[in-house]
């Protein structure tokens, strides 16, 4: 039923009691009204004219396929999420042109697939988030595989406005245009790793961030999973096999429904969603805020470290810091935050508000002082 029809249907009753029924319904399920279907982009990394690594003579691009395919699959079989692959056989997608596919689709989510390679005999299993570069060992893992941009893809300089693989300035100099997918790109990182590590007992590699090519051409969550070592005979062995790339692909599969089931709980209302509000909401209790970084040093909340912005708040989030810039109670106060965040050079920032401390979408905060 659409949200005005409803609307004027129950504002035909006095009882409160209904109204308050009825809300609590509209918060909780959204099955019969705004049923939102999420969209997942699977990407194979590598592939075509790009075998990727080739340790002990397994074909990276061959294995993180058949993964990607897997989890593709395991997904479909949900009927709230739509799956989109950049590649379903042995073809080369530029690292341009796999963003593209998962921004053109408006995907909630983007899963690189890959798996590693080194000169000596490590192992395990790692997920990587977009950021900046972390140390030399998380530097060298990007530029290997950012290194594709070089050998197989003609004009990069173009494609790419002239971001340099193997520079480390490059890498050093690059801004968080994804601040406001960090979060969440941490969160499915975190699902995934867990169940490499707890439920398959692969050596854990943790969750990192640094500069992955694909991941910047994404405006999503993104994350990129390094299934394992194909240098390592042993793990190269287990990631060739049909039983080693079955449970790499339900666990990375496990994680991304845990992780949508999440979002499902979480989710408050967006732009095209319906709402009903309980009468008792009181303006002051909503606060916007403009989120200008986060990360995990913990920096003064002092002027020089936030390009001469005063006043910019600090909170800490997990083993994560948060960084806030024109709280206001009013929405007009935030908007010019905003700008003036984004003058300064903040291009990522972006608004945020909150309801009594809990997080809520900035479109249900201005709806509630409508009210």
């Amino acid at each position: 039923m659409h949200f005005l029809e409803n609307h004027k249907f129950y504002t035909k009753f006095k009882s409160q009691l209904f109204l308050i029924f009825f809300g609590v319904f509209m918060i909780t399920s959204f099955t019969g009204f705004a049923q939102k279907n999420y969209t997942v982009v699977i990407d194979a990394g590598h592939g075509g004219k790009d075998p990727g690594n080739l340790g002990n003579g397994y074909k990276e691009k061959i294995i993180a396929l058949k993964v990607a395919l897997i989890v593709g699959k395991r997904l479909a079989a949900n009927k709230d999420i739509n799956v989109i692959y950049t590649r379903k056989k042995d073809v080369y997608p530029t690292l341009w042109k796999r963003g593209e596919i998962a921004n053109n689709a408006k995907a909630d989510l983007f899963v690189s697939i890959h798996c590693d390679s080194h000169t000596s005999n490590a192992y395990g299993a790692g997920t990587f988030v977009l950021g900046l570069r972390g140390n030399k060992k998380n530097l060298e893992i990007a530029k290997r595989e950012n290194a594709s941009i070089l050998l197989y893809e003609d004009n990069y300089l173009d494609k790419y406005k002239g971001f340099d693989p193997n520079s480390a300035e490059s890498m050093i100099g690059l801004s968080l245009l994804q601040e406001e997918n960090l979060d969440k790109s941490l969160e499915i990182a975190s699902l995934i790793q867990n169940n490499f590590a707890v439920k398959l007992k692969r050596n854990d590699r943790k969750v990192k961030q640094d500069n992955f090519q694909v991941l910047r051409e994404t405006i999503m969550p993104s994350v990129l999973v390094e299934l394992g070592f194909l240098t390592n005979k042993k793990e190269g062995k287990y990631l060739n096999s049909k039983k080693g790339q079955a449970q790499m692909g339900k666990s990375i599969a496990d994680a991304i429904v845990s992780y949508i089931d999440h979002l499902k709980l979480n989710r408050v209302v967006d732009d095209n969603d319906s709402l009903i509000f309980n009468e008792d909401i009181k303006k002051s209790e909503i606060v916007f805020k403009v989120q200008i970084s986060s990360g995990k040093n913990k920096l003064a909340t002092k002027s020089y470290n936030f390009k001469g912005l005063r006043d910019v708040e600090r909170v800490k989030v997990g083993s994560f810091y948060k960084y806030y810039y024109g709280v206001s109670t009013k929405y007009t106060h935030a908007s010019k935050s905003l700008k003036e965040a984004k003058a300064k050079g903040f291009s990522s920032a972006f608004m945020v508000a909150f309801k009594n401390g809990e997080k809520i979408s900035v479109t249900a905060a201005k709806k509630m002082l409508l009210n």
